[in-house]
Protein backbone atom coordinates (compact mmCIF):
# COMPACT_ATOMS: atom_id res chain seq x y z
CA UNK A 1 0.00 0.00 0.00
CA UNK A 2 1.05 3.55 -0.76
CA UNK A 3 -0.59 6.59 0.79
CA UNK A 4 -0.54 9.96 -0.96
CA UNK A 5 -1.43 13.25 0.70
CA UNK A 6 -1.75 16.39 -1.40
CA UNK A 7 -1.61 19.97 -0.23
CA UNK A 8 -1.20 23.45 -1.65
CA UNK A 9 -4.41 24.03 -3.56
CA UNK A 10 -6.49 27.16 -3.24
CA UNK A 11 -7.88 30.23 -4.94
CA UNK A 12 -5.57 32.31 -7.10
CA UNK A 13 -6.04 35.11 -9.61
CA UNK A 14 -5.29 34.62 -13.30
CA UNK A 15 -1.57 34.96 -13.90
CA UNK A 16 -0.76 33.85 -10.38
CA UNK A 17 1.18 30.86 -9.08
CA UNK A 18 0.61 27.89 -6.80
CA UNK A 19 2.75 24.99 -5.70
CA UNK A 20 1.16 21.65 -5.01
CA UNK A 21 2.83 19.03 -2.84
CA UNK A 22 2.27 15.30 -2.64
CA UNK A 23 3.81 13.33 0.20
CA UNK A 24 4.07 9.58 -0.23
CA UNK A 25 4.26 7.02 2.56
CA UNK A 26 4.02 3.27 2.91
CA UNK A 27 5.72 0.98 0.37
CA UNK A 28 7.51 3.86 -1.31
CA UNK A 29 10.34 1.66 -2.50
CA UNK A 30 7.87 0.15 -4.98
CA UNK A 31 7.06 3.48 -6.61
CA UNK A 32 8.30 3.74 -10.20
CA UNK A 33 6.82 7.10 -11.16
CA UNK A 34 4.61 9.84 -9.77
CA UNK A 35 2.51 12.45 -11.38
CA UNK A 36 -0.30 14.95 -11.27
CA UNK A 37 -3.65 14.66 -12.97
CA UNK A 38 -6.63 16.99 -12.88
CA UNK A 39 -10.35 16.80 -13.34
CA UNK A 40 -12.56 19.76 -14.09
CA UNK A 41 -16.34 19.62 -13.57
CA UNK A 42 -18.01 17.61 -16.32
CA UNK A 43 -14.70 16.50 -17.81
CA UNK A 44 -12.56 13.41 -17.66
CA UNK A 45 -9.45 13.21 -15.54
CA UNK A 46 -6.42 14.23 -17.58
CA UNK A 47 -2.67 14.04 -17.28
CA UNK A 48 -0.83 17.17 -16.20
CA UNK A 49 2.73 15.98 -15.60
CA UNK A 50 4.69 12.91 -14.55
CA UNK A 51 8.18 12.20 -13.27
CA UNK A 52 9.95 8.86 -13.11
CA UNK A 53 12.37 7.58 -10.50
CA UNK A 54 15.13 8.46 -12.93
CA UNK A 55 13.94 12.03 -13.15
CA UNK A 56 12.43 11.91 -16.63
CA UNK A 57 9.47 14.23 -16.95
CA UNK A 58 6.45 14.39 -19.21
CA UNK A 59 3.97 17.24 -19.55
CA UNK A 60 0.60 17.76 -21.13
CA UNK A 61 0.70 20.37 -23.88
CA UNK A 62 -1.42 22.65 -21.70
CA UNK A 63 1.21 22.52 -18.95
CA UNK A 64 4.38 22.92 -20.99
CA UNK A 65 6.22 26.15 -20.27
CA UNK A 66 4.03 27.01 -17.28
CA UNK A 67 4.16 24.04 -14.91
CA UNK A 68 7.17 22.24 -13.48
CA UNK A 69 7.11 18.86 -11.76
CA UNK A 70 9.92 17.96 -9.38
CA UNK A 71 10.64 15.53 -6.57
CA UNK A 72 12.52 15.49 -3.28
CA UNK A 73 13.49 11.89 -2.73
CA UNK A 74 14.65 12.55 0.83
CA UNK A 75 11.15 13.75 1.71
CA UNK A 76 9.31 11.30 -0.56
CA UNK A 77 7.49 14.30 -1.96
CA UNK A 78 6.57 15.42 -5.45
CA UNK A 79 5.80 19.03 -6.29
CA UNK A 80 3.94 20.78 -9.07
CA UNK A 81 4.91 24.41 -9.51
CA UNK A 82 2.19 26.15 -11.50
CA UNK A 83 2.85 29.60 -12.95
CA UNK A 84 0.84 31.87 -15.23
CA UNK A 85 -2.35 30.17 -14.13
CA UNK A 86 -5.45 30.49 -16.29
CA UNK A 87 -9.14 30.06 -15.45
CA UNK A 88 -9.11 26.86 -17.51
CA UNK A 89 -6.62 25.39 -15.03
CA UNK A 90 -9.41 25.27 -12.47
CA UNK A 91 -9.87 21.66 -11.41
CA UNK A 92 -9.32 19.13 -8.66
CA UNK A 93 -5.70 18.06 -8.88
CA UNK A 94 -4.84 14.48 -7.98
CA UNK A 95 -1.47 12.99 -7.14
CA UNK A 96 -0.72 9.61 -8.68
CA UNK A 97 1.88 6.96 -7.91
CA UNK A 98 2.68 4.04 -10.18
CA UNK A 99 3.79 1.07 -8.15
CA UNK A 100 5.29 -2.13 -9.50
CA UNK A 101 5.49 -5.30 -7.46
CA UNK A 102 6.16 -8.77 -8.88
CA UNK A 103 5.80 -7.38 -12.41
CA UNK A 104 2.30 -6.10 -11.68
CA UNK A 105 1.57 -2.40 -11.92
CA UNK A 106 -0.79 -0.61 -9.58
CA UNK A 107 -2.06 2.96 -9.50
CA UNK A 108 -2.53 4.84 -6.25
CA UNK A 109 -4.31 8.17 -5.94
CA UNK A 110 -4.46 10.96 -3.44
CA UNK A 111 -7.68 12.53 -2.25
CA UNK A 112 -7.32 15.55 -4.51
CA UNK A 113 -6.83 19.24 -3.89
CA UNK A 114 -8.96 22.01 -5.41
CA UNK A 115 -7.32 24.67 -7.54
CA UNK A 116 -9.50 27.61 -8.53
CA UNK A 117 -8.23 30.32 -10.85
CA UNK A 118 -10.56 33.29 -10.80
CA UNK A 119 -10.56 37.03 -10.43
Amino acid sequence: QVQLVESGGGLVQPGGSLRLSCAASGRIFSIRAMGWYRQAPGKQRELVATITNGGSTNYADSAKGRFTISRDNAKNTVYLQMNSLKPEDTAVYYCNAVVMEFAITYDYWGQGTQVTVSS
